[in-house]
């Protein structure tokens, strides 16, 4: 991944904020080998370098998903009707972690 992949990450980052109204308070893209994001309790998101490389439409299901844990810190039903609300097949796009 270049430096322009990070950026478009974080531009949609910043995107996906403002849509779900979270702010997060960092957002970082570091090599990850185990997953393509996370979200600390303290606002960290930290989204896997080679995400950039996934097609659009995965990079936006794991960028939402880590968001959306800013609100939700927990996979619980109001978490996954939120997800459905915003990535209608997300389901799927779990399927290809």
């Amino acid at each position: 991944m270049q430096e322009g992949g990070a950026i478009d990450l974080k531009m949609r980052v910043i995107r996906w904020s403002v849509k779900l109204k979270v702010n997060p308070r960092i957002v970082r893209v570091y090599p990850m080998r185990r997953k393509w994001g996370s979200c600390s309790s303290a606002g960290v998101i930290t989204l896997a370098m080679d995400l950039a490389d996934r097609e659009p439409e995965f990079r936006d299901f794991v960028i939402a998903h880590e968001l959306l844990h800013l609100r939700y810190p927990h996979h619980s039903r109001l978490f996954k009707a939120i997800m459905t609300m915003h990535i209608p097949n997300w389901r799927k796009r779990d399927a290809q972690r």
